[in-house]
Parts: C-alpha cells; sequence; structure tokens
C-alpha cells in the first residue's frame, strides 16, 4: 500500500512499498547476503546477532544453491539461537506469538488457533510446532520456497481477517524495536483480547508522535507534583520505570514504578535506574 500520513504516524511505512526479498536463479553473492540478513532479522524479531552465533553452516548450504529460503528459516527458527532467545524465556503463548509474527508475518487471529499450537507442542514437541507454520498452505501460498516471510498484517490479502491488522499491533512495535527489548517481557500480549473474542486496540510505536507514545500504566504513583520544593527551579519531571532492581523493591517485581524528579537530578536518576537494570518506558513533565 502506498506511504500515508497514517502509515507514518503508525509506524508502519517501513513496510508499505518495501520490496518483497526473494532469491531468484542465479544470484549473485550480494544478493544472496541481502536475503540471509533479511532472514534473520525476520526470524529473529530484529533482535542484534553476533558474529560468532550466525548458522555458518546453514548459511553456505544456502549460498550453494542446496537449501531453499523456506529451509533456512526453518533451520533459524529451529536453531539454538532462536530457542535461547524466545523459547527458553517465554511463556509458550507469548512464543506462539512470535511464532506467528516471525514465520507467517501476521498474529493469531482467535483463541482456537493458539490452544492448537499448545496442543501441538504438548503432544509432539518443538520441533513439529515450528514445522507446523513451515509446512502450512498459508506459508506456502504467500511465501513458497524462496520468498522471505514479511508481516503481512498491515496488509489486505485473501483469507486474512481484518481483526489481524489491530492484533499485530500488540505484536509490532517499531520498525527498529526488536522482540526481546520490549516493556512487556515474557507475557503474552494478545491472551486476553483472544480469549474474550474483541479486537485488540492499537497503540503505535513509542515515540511516533505525540498521540501514540507508550500507554502509561494505572499506577498510584502521583501523574503531577503535589507542591513540594522538590528542587530549586519549577521543572519536574515523572519517570516511568519498569523491571528496576535493588533495595526496597519486591523480588516479584510490579509491572511499573513511577519516581517525581526536579530537573537538577534527572541526569542523575536516569544514570541510577539504568545501573538498577531498568527500563524507562516515558519522561513526561508533572
Amino acid at each position: 500500500m502506498a506511504i500515508t500520513a497514517a502509515a507514518s504516524r503508525l509506524g508502519t511505512e517501513p513496510f508499505s512499498d518495501a520490496p518483497r526479498i526473494e532469491l531468484r536463479p542465479n544470484a549473485s553473492k550480494d544478493e544472496v547476503e541481502v536475503v540471509i540478513r533479511a532472514v534473520y532479522r525476520q526470524v529473529l524479531g530484529n533482535d542484534y546477532l553476533m558474529a560468532s552465533e550466525r548458522l555458518v553452516s546453514a548459511e553456505s548450504l544456502l549460498r550453494d544453491g542446496n537449501l531453499t529460503v523456506r529451509e533456512f528459516v526453518r533451520s533459524v527458527a529451529k536453531s539454538e539461537l532462536y530457542k535461547t532467545k524466545f523459547f527458553y524465556p517465554n511463556f509458550q503463548t507469548r512464543l506462539i506469538e512470535l511464532n506467528y509474527k516471525h514465520l507467517l508475518g501476521r498474529a493469531p487471529y482467535d483463541e482456537s488457533e493458539v490452544a492448537y499450537h499448545l496442543d501441538l507442542y504438548q503432544s509432539q514437541g518443538y520441533d513439529a510446532e515450528i514445522d507446523s507454520y513451515i509446512d502450512s498452505p498459508e506459508y506456502q501460498n504467500n511465501f513458497g520456497d524462496y520468498i522471505v516471510p514479511y508481516y503481512r498484517g498491515f496488509e489486505t490479502q485473501p483469507g486474512q481477517k481484518t481483526v489481524g491488522f489491530t492484533r499485530l499491533f500488540r505484536l509490532y512495535r517499531g520498525y527498529a524495536n526488536s522482540d526481546r527489548a520490549q516493556v512487556e517481557g515474557a507475557k503474552s500480549r494478545l491472551a486476553q483480547d483472544l480469549a474474550r473474542n474483541q479486537a485488540s486496540s492499537i497503540v503505535g510505536p513509542s515515540g511516533s508522535n505525540d498521540n501514540w507514545n507508550f500507554r502509561a500504566a494505572a499506577d498510584v504513583a502521583p501523574k503531577k507534583a503535589l507542591g513540594n520544593a522538590v528542587g530549586t527551579g519549577d521543572r519536574v519531571y515523572r519517570i516511568e520505570v519498569t523491571a528496576i532492581r535493588g533495595a526496597g523493591y519486591p523480588s516479584v517485581r510490579r509491572s511499573t514504578t513511577a519516581i517525581i524528579v526536579p530537573y537538577e537530578r534527572l541526569s542523575d536518576k536516569i544514570q541510577q535506574i539504568h545501573r538498577q537494570g531498568g527500563k524507562i518506558v516515558s519522561i513526561t513533565s508533572a
């Protein structure tokens, strides 16, 4: 679809007119490298990949023409690398959401799809779970053997439910975002919406504009300064933080914590939060 003001506001413009990446016959060395990078970016959720983590053997087979893009995708999804990033640290429902996103380019449409994959994993194991996406008619019809999977949920396609558009925004947090760097951590994003059979609300990527920033939590901490003279000036800020560690914080951590600080102490407080392992999700004037 064409790049529109709405696409720009929602952060989908990197995918609006992006060409589909396909490994064509007699591809040059540079073209093969583009395909390899695209597969890693898509299947690993745009997470950082170190040189020592690359699947050297599978890459070599792809360069020599002994492996299709489809089988290379399968190799990455079944690798210990993928398991370490997404299988071991996440709840099973979160893994299923990511598998749909990474391998089919969309979000689960309803609870029955998640239930099917939960049963499949329990009865047949991890490899069968991955194969069920890559060997599906949906994968074949959209990507075939040589097209790198891409995010289809932003487009209207035959057989694709429109609710998938809103659901994908619960999994997609911006082109520069990684699936391991999101504020909500390892929990499922869609479990409640799927269970209630309701469409998901659209919250655009953080920082894309004033209307689509991080949605602040319902927190008991004040949203405004309450009149105390906390600094030499009048500028006071509210920092919302998640995943903070340290003395005074429970071992089972709350989703977010809000801190009110004066402008003069803002930089020091940000550094302290980072040292404690916290993630700053919003800084607003109080």
